[in-house]
């Protein structure tokens, strides 16, 4: 599982911008593209997606440029890649409007991505464009077994 190059992109686009501007001052494509070592192009596509999403806010003219819509720490990594990639989705299956799996009558594995979507979904919303943006690096976070399945708790299964 591997997040697009966009999304990759969009999020280093989006830590470098808070630093920038801390949500008050505007910042340029070109600058951005400088800073970052993106190719500006790609910055410009991103901008336009970001501010469709309603993350960053854009402006013309001597002032133009653009900056955060909203402070660093209300925006999420989740919101990001939602911006660029649309709604997180690990399989069709947690997609309520297709219905294009072959297996789709007989799986026992569907009733389960829901859980897991949301919880790879709910730990990107858990971190913030502050947090990342920070220079200081964050405490690593190393989920447990036991934090994404419940039956693989310590114990769990054993009777005594």
């Amino acid at each position: 599982m591997r997040l697009s190059s966009l999304a990759d992109y969009a999020v280093v686009m989006m830590s470098a911008t808070a630093r920038h501007c801390g949500g008050v001052a505007r910042l340029n494509a070109t600058r951005l593209a400088e800073d970052t070592g993106l190719p500006l192009p790609t910055v410009q596509k991103l901008v336009s997606r970001l501010s469709a999403a309603g993350l960053v806010e854009t402006g013309r003219g001597a002032a133009g440029g653009f900056r955060l819509a909203r402070p660093a720490a209300a925006i999420s990594l989740a919101d990001i890649v939602e911006a660029v990639e649309g709604p997180i989705a690990l399989t069709t299956c947690v997609d309520a409007d297709r219905h294009d799996c072959a297996v789709e009558g007989s799986c026992r594995v569907r009733p389960h991505w829901g859980g897991v979507n949301a919880l790879v979904r709910d730990a990107l919303a858990s971190v913030s464009l502050a947090t990342i943006s920070s220079s200081a690096g964050p405490e690593p976070v190393e989920p447990t077994l036991s934090q994404l399945d419940p039956a693989l708790r310590p114990g769990a299964g054993v009777h005594a």
